[in-house]
């Protein structure tokens, strides 16, 4: 049965991808999502550590997908087993968060009434890289995703076509077509993102895993991956 648009009692499932994360952020993420979310949906990338042991401890904590090795090379295939597994807890709205990502705490005030709702299907926010800290985030040239909203919360549409970027990185967290096919948005929260507040060594992990995946740039900016070993970069203090 094709799903309705409802005003009301809409179900929100959150999906997740995880690998290794039980010293980062994880517990802080599924704490705040267990507040407002109706279910989450994880697929493990072959933790060695207890990531996992961390998930089922949240009860929204629906299902979790232990994958035996590790696939994080192959976004594409990754992000798509993502949406396929959050599909089937029949949602009403889906929610692609990463583990180093959180929203606003007046989410947890606001949520419904962003997606009890027939006028849209998709919510777009502001994303905030915070950098070598949780106090300050990056802002410049290259580093500037809060100075657009991006679609981070979408209405499922059964039937709708789906079409992705089939890239190794930047592969997006959902289908292509729910974007230009729907009509959405702009929430003034915002997102905390985390995955670059760790220290050097971390950042140059992740410098060298974008220029093994993408050397060329082509699905990316050569000139993004270079300023990751910017020494002195553009930081504002984040302010609530």
């Amino acid at each position: 049965m094709v799903k309705q648009r409802k005003k009301s009692g809409n179900k929100l499932v959150a999906g997740m991808q995880i690998r290794n994360e039980a010293h980062r952020y994880l517990t802080e993420i599924l704490t705040h999502l267990n507040q407002w979310v109706d279910e989450i949906v994880i697929i493990d990338d072959n933790s060695t550590d207890n990531s996992r042991e961390i998930c089922r401890s949240f009860d929204k904590v629906s299902r979790i997908i232990e994958l035996k090795k590790n696939t994080f090379e192959f976004e594409y295939e990754l992000r798509k087993n993502l949406w396929e597994e959050v599909k089937k807890s029949d949602p009403d709205w889906i929610l692609i968060i990463d583990a180093d990502e959180v929203f606003e705490d007046k989410m947890i005030s606001q949520i419904r009434s962003l997606i009890d709702q027939t006028e849209y299907d998709w919510v777009g926010f502001r994303l905030y890289d915070f950098w070598g800290s949780k106090t300050h985030y990056r802002s410049d040239n290259y580093w500037r995703a809060h100075n657009h909203h991006d679609p981070i919360l979408v209405r499922y549409i059964d039937g709708l076509p789906e079409i992705w970027k089939e890239y190794p990185v930047h592969t997006g967290r959902y289908p292509l077509t729910y974007f230009t096919a729907l009509t959405g948005m702009k929430s003034d929260i915002r997102i905390k993102h985390y995955g670059w507040a760790g220290d050097e060594k971390e950042r140059l992990r992740k410098y060298h895993r974008y220029m093994a995946s993408d050397s060329q740039g082509i699905y990316g900016s050569l000139g993004q991956y270079q300023s990751i070993l910017d020494k002195n970069p553009h930081l504002i203090e984040w302010k609530d």
